[in-house]
């Protein structure tokens, strides 16, 4: 496939939904492109504003935060995985508001606890629940803050 012929599709791949520019360099790579011609159809779709790393990682945490219930260790994670730089990661970091963050937080902790209210054991119903929520990307400190809130 041609650099002409290419140009169409990838935007298309582009316009459906956000990407990094990592996601597209490997897409262009799957379909053959190399070298001068992938950093070209890079150049071309940040230039038609279908490739914007900052407006990427915003959406990313905001979708991952509102629907998956993540924190942000695991947003900031996945972010640097996606080669995002640090700068960006805090600018999308900055789309999640404090106030739902704790509240998301607060409700998923009351949850996991009803969850194991057959655990008599305080100590390992709030081990599990802990666990559970570093998982989720949870800053220790917060969560163990909101586990003995809510186990008072």
């Amino acid at each position: 496939m041609n650099t002409m012929e290419l140009l169409p599709s990838i935007s298309r791949y582009c316009a459906y939904q956000e990407r990094c520019h990592q996601e597209v360099r490997n897409k262009l790579l799957e379909l053959g492109v190399r070298f001068e011609a992938l950093e070209n159809q890079i150049a071309l779709l940040i230039e038609q504003d279908l490739l914007n790393e900052e407006r990427f990682a915003r959406a990313f945490a905001r979708g991952k935060f509102r629907i998956k219930k993540w924190g942000r260790v695991k947003i900031t994670q996945e972010l640097r995985l996606r080669q995002i730089s640090p700068f960006l990661i805090t600018r999308a970091l900055s789309e999640i508001n404090t106030n739902d963050y704790y509240g998301v937080l607060e409700q998923l902790a009351s949850r996991k606890l009803e969850s194991l209210e057959r655990e008599y054991n305080d100590f390992k119903k709030y081990q599990k629940a802990f666990r559970f929520l570093l998982q989720k990307g949870y800053e220790a400190q917060l969560v163990n803050e909101v586990l003995k809130e809510l186990m008072a």
